[in-house]
C-alpha cells in the first residue's frame, strides 16, 4: 500500500503559481495579439460623426443608386489597379484619385494618382509602400462619384 501524501503549503503555493502563470500567460497573448490586429480608430469624434450619419447614409444611397463597382488590387510593384464597372459595363472617362492612410497612423499618408489603362481600368502612379494600408479611393465622373475605403496589404 502507498502512503499517502499529506497537502502541504508548498503543494498550494505550486497550485497558486500555476494558475496565476496561465492567467498572465493568456492575457499577455491576448494584449499582444489585440495591439497587433488594432486597425486604428473608425472616427476621431464619435459626436461629430453622429451629427453627420443623416448626410452619409444618404450618399451612401446615392452611390448605390449608380450601381458603380470598383474593384481594387495591388499588383507585383505594388501599384494599385482599380478597375470600374457600371450596370452596363467598364465604367470609362472617370477621374480617380486616393489617399493610402496607415490604419495606426505609423506612416504618412500616400497620395495616389491614377491614370486610364484601358476599358475601365485605371493604374496608380505611384507605388504603395508595404504593409498593411487603408486606401480612401474617389471616382467622379461628371456630377457623380463613389467613395469608398478598401484595406490593401
Amino acid at each position: 500500500m502507498m502512503a499517502r501524501k499529506d497537502f502541504t503549503g508548498r503543494h498550494m503555493l505550486a497550485v497558486m503559481i500555476g494558475f496565476f502563470g496561465v492567467v498572465i500567460a493568456v492575457n499577455v497573448i491576448m494584449a499582444t495579439l489585440a495591439a497587433k490586429t488594432f486597425s486604428g480608430t473608425v472616427v476621431d469624434n464619435s459626436y461629430v460623426a453622429s451629427q453627420e450619419f443623416n448626410r452619409w447614409l444618404a450618399e451612401g444611397r446615392a452611390q448605390e443608386r449608380l450601381g458603380w463597382n470598383a474593384r481594387l488590387a495591388v499588383d507585383s510593384r505594388r501599384h494599385v489597379r482599380v478597375e470600374l464597372s457600371d450596370r452596363t459595363g467598364p465604367l470609362t472617362g472617370a477621374e480617380v484619385e486616393a489617399v493610402a492612410r496607415h490604419p495606426l497612423g505609423r506612416e504618412s499618408d500616400v497620395p495616389l494618382r491614377f491614370q486610364s489603362s484601358g476599358a475601365g481600368a485605371y493604374l496608380s502612379d505611384g507605388a504603395l509602400p508595404p504593409g498593411r494600408w487603408q486606401v480612401h479611393l474617389e471616382v467622379r465622373r461628371g456630377a457623380d462619384d463613389l467613395r469608398l475605403i478598401e484595406i490593401m496589404s
